[in-house]
């Protein structure tokens, strides 16, 4: 048994409406061994996991996994359980599971959901070595793959407070990205409703208030011209100046780096030139510059309080007490601290709400200075503190005091933020009470901070959580109905997807609205091009979403991209389906007309329901469409159709649905009775005044999504009439010329019901002779690539077919399937010539004055300039070639 292909599918696919991990599995042997057939297999995988029993499976109730195990299952359904329930022992809630078989024996699809991509890749493999040795009958060591998949997990989860604030963005609806890998730089929403952070610090934090948290002098200064309550100090930039400061201070004082955070290097207490020196040599190690430079300022007796403000509003307060532990009378502090470690609470880093206790230098400073030892047994009830800082991190503990703050000391902390200029800042108070004014007590700021850690106010060790995350996503999101999103079209269908992306692009702007669009050659901000390639997938998606100036996003989706990875999006405003017909049949397991338009109804079953705003564009004239596409559209349906007296839709349009559709040469939009007139169809630069009926049905889908939008339709109506076949809005797709009296068609079309399309538009435009050059990639099957040959035979006179994507095929094997079937057809001239530019230059020197050349090829803009240039060489040139 071995992994053929593994890899993440984000967002809505042929096999998953989630976020789900695929895998192509080659079982072997196997597949003529199901489990019923292994002795014991069932109670083996209880044993292991025990939990495995909750799995309802299709028998519908618990325990209902372990029914099919013991009735008789496959080794890639086993599978798909095992890699789900890993996953849930390492914390990560997931239950959705997918596996079917293949029209190849022992190769299954297995599909299940993630929370971590890194993390359900790993499940995987591990899913499969534990089923495979369990069916070979060998013992079963779970823990080698829990706690390497628990490594997964951590190099990839989201801190804790990162993780709150997106938790929040979840529950509200709000769509997420991580931006960078292996960092917590983390983009919410879409385009220009997106708002950016990383940890917790905004794209609205200041630079300065920024710059201020980490130099505690000059905050201090601040905070001291303010009237706010600082320790005097001083900074200092060698042991004696440290020394003289102390002195000039009085005993006992604090030291710490002028430029550090999470009390990395901070010794309180000191109340000796000894341990000042001990003082001095950690601030120094931790200072983050080449300053060298350490504050000596005066210890504050009192509490070590964190003020947790953020949107000018004091939202958390928490005491925070260092790492300690409390005495028996029985047990060493080493023993006292290993139970306090053995907490299920305390991990390693922030891998969980409290932080486990590591004995080092500090420490023992601090057990000498109390007169213990690690082999002190402490009495009852008394304490030893083992770190002189109160911070979670290095094993301290926090208890809430939110609702004990003094109004007076919150209006205190909250001017600190001001004053700061941080929409997020956390501030470290040293006070004997929070519910006294700071003024009627021994109390100070210590330092702030910015991009402080949330842990202590979300999992205090007593008293009350605080949804701080919330708070964050309050000030980022303040009005409670935005889910940060911006309109999403997304069209699909075996042809016309890239014009009518385009064109639905080109209405949106005209319209006003700041464009991304993703289609087949390009990403385009705006008009601009930002990324050239086949951007028909979710790349495209990721790449527009997370353009900050876009208002609308309008996204080709193909199928490679569908089964490869997802949509890239969970979910669109308006999907539209164009059609479905035979193309690229044969690969990723799709074989029927039926599974490819499982595949393309995707888009329109991750189209928003339509109590949510959600529609749904259908071709009505495709029967597949109709019966499919209907069938899974979640949105309001608008159909189009160049049939007026479609019976199909009368139901729909007596229950006042949308249909547009031509009438007596308009495309009009109906309603119940209501008819609205659109445009001409003979004024549409696109329909070639009626010749190009496949571009008036993208040209009505265009017009339907614009509408489902809420675009007027005067300004449907200007897009539709300054939308041109030219290489400059419609590159590859119609574009058309005159040179010399010989017209010239170039377009992508590489597939037989594209080119069934085109003819009408080229005998629409040809007058004598037709002169074709095409290819076609050698991934189609045979009979496809012949019936694109016998296709092109009926269209043109001569026919030049020419190689350039082979895909797996021999050389000139593509090539001559085309030609044979061009033969078969028996009427045309039909020649190979291997080569593109060679083919084209024939084609272009054979024309004359009159003659129709229809140019299917892949470099389309070389092509074009060749055009553009009038380079129509002479028979010499052509020979020479």
């Amino acid at each position: 048994m071995h992994i053929l292909e593994c890899r993440a599918l984000r967002g809505p696919n042929f096999y998953s409406r989630y976020q789900a991990i695929y895998m192509r599995l080659d079982i072997g042997e196997l597949e003529d061994r199901p489990s019923d057939q292994v002795p014991g297999i069932a109670e083996k995988l209880e044993r292991l996991i025990p939990t495995i029993y909750e799995h309802r499976c299709s028998v519908g109730e618990a325990g209902g996994f372990l029914q099919r195990v013991r009735n008789g299952t496959y080794a890639g359904h086993m599978v798909e359980h095992v890699a789900i329930e890993l996953q849930n022992m390492i914390g990560f809630s997931v239950g959705y599971g997918k596996t079917v078989d293949s029209y190849e024996k022992g190769i299954y699809h297995v599909v299940f959901r993630y929370r971590d991509e890194a993390t359900g890749l790993a499940a995987a493999e591990a899913a499969v070595a534990i089923v495979e040795q369990l069916y070979n009958g060998e013992d079963v060591d779970l823990g080698p793959h829990i706690d390497h998949l628990k490594e997964v997990r951590d190099a990839n989860a989201l801190g804790p407070s990162t993780g709150s604030i997106v938790n929040a963005a979840k529950a509200r609806n709000i769509p997420w990205y991580n931006l960078t890998e292996g960092t917590s730089y983390t983009q919410l929403g879409h385009g220009i409703k997106q708002r950016r952070f990383q940890a917790t610090v905004t794209d609205a934090s200041g630079i300065i208030g920024h710059s201020i948290a980490d130099d505690k002098e000059w905050t201090k200064q601040i905070l001291d011209d303010a009237g706010v309550p600082v320790p005097r100090g001083q900074v200092c930039y060698s042991f004696e100046e440290a020394q003289e400061a102390a002195a000039w201070i009085g005993w006992p004082v604090v030291t710490k780096p002028l430029s550090g955070n999470h009390g990395r290097g901070v010794t309180t207490d000191i109340a000796n030139d000894a341990d000042l020196q001990a003082g001095w040599d950690a601030a120094l190690a931790r200072v983050r510059d080449d300053s060298g430079a350490v504050i000596v300022e005066s210890y504050i007796k009192g509490e070590d309080h964190r003020m947790l403000v953020i949107g000018g509003k004091l939202v958390a307060a928490a005491r925070r007490r260092p790492a300690h532990v409390v005495g028996d009378g029985e047990k060493t502090i080493q023993q006292l601290i290993d139970i306090e470690n053995s907490d299920p609470r305390r991990g390693v880093g922030h891998e969980n709400l409290l932080t486990q206790i590591h004995v080092d230098v500090q420490t023992e400073r601090m057990l000498d200075q109390a007169g213990y030892t690690l082999d002190t047994v402490l009495p009852e009830g008394e304490i030893a503190f083992l770190k002189s800082t109160a911070n979670i991190s290095t094993g301290g503990t926090a208890t809430d005091l939110t609702d004990e703050v003094h109004p007076e000391v919150k209006f205190a902390m909250e001017r600190i933020g001001r004053l700061v200029g941080l929409d997020i800042i956390g501030i470290d108070l040293l006070a004997e009470n929070l519910s006294v004014p700071l003024d009627q007590q021994s109390a100070g700021v210590v330092e702030v901070n910015a991009g402080p850690g949330f842990r202590m106010h979300m999992a205090p060790t007593h008293g009350t959580p605080r949804p701080v995350g919330e708070h964050v996503l309050e000030m980022l999101f303040p009005d409670p109905t935005d889910d940060g999103r911006i309109p999403i079209t997304a069209i699909t269908g075996t042809n016309g997807k890239t014009t009518t992306t385009r064109l639905t692009t080109h209405i949106l702007r005209q319209a006003g609205h700041s464009v991304g669009m993703g289609c087949t050659g390009t990403v385009e901000i705006d008009n601009n091009v930002i990324l050239r390639g086949d951007y028909s997938g979710p790349a495209a998606a990721q790449a527009v979403l997370r353009e900050p100036t876009v208002e609308h996003a309008v996204l080709e989706v193909a199928r490679g991209g569908i089964m490869r990875r997802g949509l890239g999006f969970d979910e669109c405003d308006v999907g539209v389906l164009l059609n479905i017909a035979s193309d690229h049949l044969g690969e990723r397991d799709i074989h029927t007309l039926e599974e490819l338009a499982r595949c393309k109804t995707v888009v329109v079953d991750a189209a928003k329901r339509k109590e949510n705003g959600g529609y749904c564009v259908l071709n009505a004239d495709d029967p597949l469409v109709m019966e499919h596409g209907t069938y899974w559209a979640r949105g309001e349906i608008i159909y189009f159709t160049m049939n007026p007296e479609n019976p199909a839709l009368a139901e729909h349009l007596a229950s006042l649905g949308m249909v547009l559709t031509v009438k007596q040469g308009k495309i009009v939009m109906l309603r119940g009775k209501v008819t609205v007139e659109i445009v001409e169809v003979n004024d549409v630069p696109i329909a070639f005044e009626g010749h190009a009926p496949f571009n008036v049905q993208n040209a009505m889908a265009a017009a339907a999504a614009a509408i489902a939008h809420g675009i007027e339709i005067d300004d449907i109506r200007a897009g539709l009439l300054t939308f041109h076949p030219t290489p400059a809005q419609m590159p590859g797709r119609t574009n058309y010329f005159e040179a010399d009296g010989v017209k010239c068609l170039i377009d992508y079309g590489h597939n037989v019901p594209a080119l069934v399309a085109l003819e009408p538009l080229v005998n629409g435009l040809a007058t004598q002779r037709k002169i074709g050059v095409a290819t076609a990639p050698g991934n189609r099957r045979d009979e496809d690539l012949s019936a694109l040959g016998a296709q092109l035979a009926k269209m043109c006179d001569t026919l030049y077919v020419y190689e350039t994507d082979s895909r797996g095929r021999a050389e000139g094997e593509t090539a001559k399937l085309i030609h044979d079937g061009a033969v078969s057809e028996g009427s045309a001239s039909v020649e190979t010539i291997m080569g593109e530019q060679e083919a084209v230059a024939r084609a272009i020197g054979e024309a004359e004055p009159g003659d129709f050349l229809l140019l299917l090829v892949d470099d389309i803009e070389g092509t074009t300039d060749r055009l553009k240039g009038r380079s129509f060489p002479t028979q010499a040139e052509i020979a020479r070639v």
